[in-house]
């Protein structure tokens, strides 16, 4: 264990990776869930062989920091003790609640495992990059909306039907539609693509497949006479309000070749909330009651900023009392399987006791803030106190996503925010509209950053119109207005 994979890649139980506060591992039980029991279990491993942080990322994975090369060998150890097997290979991933919820149009479990087999007996899955993933998607309460994915499989109801809705590149907002088709062509498109993004090496997603191959892969259904209507894929209108392109659709799929590259444009990226639209939709949050059979609930409750101590959780296992089953979910949170409703309301103020967040209103869901100083020595910023400083101050104007990164990597949220305060040698910069990676619009001291977004959260009281959101007035507004007042806060307390 003294080869640690690369930033990017996914650091599995086998292959940790390095970050500011040492070795960090992520792992997927194949069961999908674990019980309180091996959740303590887990929860105690990483007090021993980790910082004793524990987190559940943005797509339901649970990951153990702070670790080293010795003590990361002991905590595989002890999963293999425990008999928790993780999962490995192309992600291909279902909802929290999946085969469980009564409101899911089909239980989605079966075809994602279906794909699992695929892509391993095609030997694909040495040849994608890590950040590759599958989405099966099949309705309900909880919904995979939020999360992006290169291949998106979505169970829909066509007349006395359940069909697949296939799309690439995307969340559940701006992939790319390409048919609606049962589960056996759903298989087959989602490994075509797949095939297709590999023939153009391990750093390829979807989002790099050409107009052609989309076109071919819409067809590869309706030319056996599987999905609902002809192919309807391009032109379209990219999320940038540019065209993709204005390839012929019904050119028969055998004129083009899986894994032809073609010299199309590729699906245009994603762009930032200043818009006003939240990532991923309007997804539910997984936080709260969520009724199943029996008379019996899921209580979802979050991690602050998807972090919490083990020995918290711990606390939270040790109350769960009802639980059959303890499940990852998207969103940074766990749910609490098989609770009958009177022992729902005794977690819930537990959890409120601990430090947890359940309440889906909660201003903290809002702030992506990675451990930041102390606790990460790539920090340059005390996150977790800012974004603390922020929630309690500014909750009313937090309808957009707002990333705290201790430095420019921005782990927390790789993606673009309406804003992000990021460390540096320079203090605590303001980031508009773009990712932590961006040059900062305006620096303040890093112990001040709060009290420069609250000059910024006065403004957009001030300023935005009756009905307006707050990040559709931090549009109006503009960057060098946002960054002016973010970096004069300072000066004019002064004064």
């Amino acid at each position: 264990m003294n080869a640690f994979s690369r930033r990017g890649a996914c650091p599995a139980l086998s292959a940790p990776m390095q970050t500011g506060d040492g070795l960090l591992v992520r792992l997927n039980p194949v069961a999908g869930a674990l019980t309180p029991k091996l959740l303590i279990g887990l929860a105690e491993s990483a007090l021993r062989h980790g910082n004793g942080i524990m987190e559940v990322t943005a797509r339901g994975s649970l990951q153990i920091r702070g670790l080293t090369a010795e003590s990361a060998a002991l905590l595989a150890a002890e999963v293999d003790a425990l008999g928790i097997a993780v999962r490995t290979g192309v992600p291909v991933e279902t909802g929290p609640l999946a085969g469980i919820d009564p409101k899911e149009i089909a239980d989605p479990r079966p075809l994602a495992e279906r794909i699992r087999m695929a892509i391993e007996e095609a030997g694909l899955a040495p040849r994608l990059g890590p950040k590759v993933s599958v989405v099966v998607d099949g309705g309900g309460q909880l919904t995979m909306d939020a999360v992006t994915a290169d291949i998106r499989l979505k169970a829909v109801r066509a007349d006395n039907d359940i069909v697949w809705s296939v799309s690439v590149a995307g969340d559940g907002l701006n992939a790319k539609a390409l048919a609606k088709v049962d589960a056996d062509a759903a298989r087959d498109i989602a490994v075509a693509a797949l095939r297709m993004v590999a023939e153009k090496g391990r750093e390829a997603h979807a989002r790099d497949l050409s107009e052609r191959q989309l076109v071919s892969l819409a067809g590869w259904s309706c030319w056996t006479g599987l999905c609902e209507a002809p192919p309807s894929v391009l032109p379209d209108i990219s999320p940038t309000r540019g065209e993709i392109g204005s390839s012929v659709v019904g050119t028969t799929p055998a004129a083009f070749e899986i894994g032809e590259s073609g010299d199309g444009s590729s699906i245009s990226p994603p762009v930032g909330e200043m818009s006003g639209r939240t990532e991923g939709g309007a997804s539910r949050k997984p936080i709260g009651l969520f009724p199943l059979a029996g008379d019996t609930f899921a209580l979802g409750i979050a991690l602050p900023y998807g972090s919490m101590p083990a020995d918290k959780i711990i606390a939270l296992a040790k109350s769960a009392v009802g639980t059959t089953e303890i499940r990852l979910a998207p969103g940074r949170a766990l749910l609490f399987v098989g609770q009958p409703d009177a022992d729902c309301t005794s977690l819930q103020q537990t959890a409120t006791a601990l430090g947890f967040v359940t309440s889906p209103t909660d201003p903290r869901t809002r702030i992506a803030a990675c451990p930041g100083t102390p606790a990460c020595a790539s920090g340059r910023i005390a996150t977790r106190d800012i974004a603390e400083t922020i929630a309690t101050e500014n909750a009313d104007i937090l309808d957009f996503t707002l990333h705290i990164s201790g430095c420019a990597k921005g782990c927390a949220h790789p993606g673009p925010a309406a804003l992000t305060i990021v460390g540096g040698e320079n203090g605590a910069g303001l980031v508009v509209n773009a990712t932590a990676k961006a040059l900062p619009a305006g620096y303040r001291p890093g112990y001040d950053a709060a009290r420069g977004f609250s000059r910024v959260a006065a403004m957009i009281r001030s300023a935005r119109f009756q009905g307006e959101t707050a990040a559709a007035c931090l549009t109006r507004l503009g960057p060098a207005a946002i960054a002016e007042t973010y970096r004069q806060a300072q000066t004019k307390k002064r004064k």
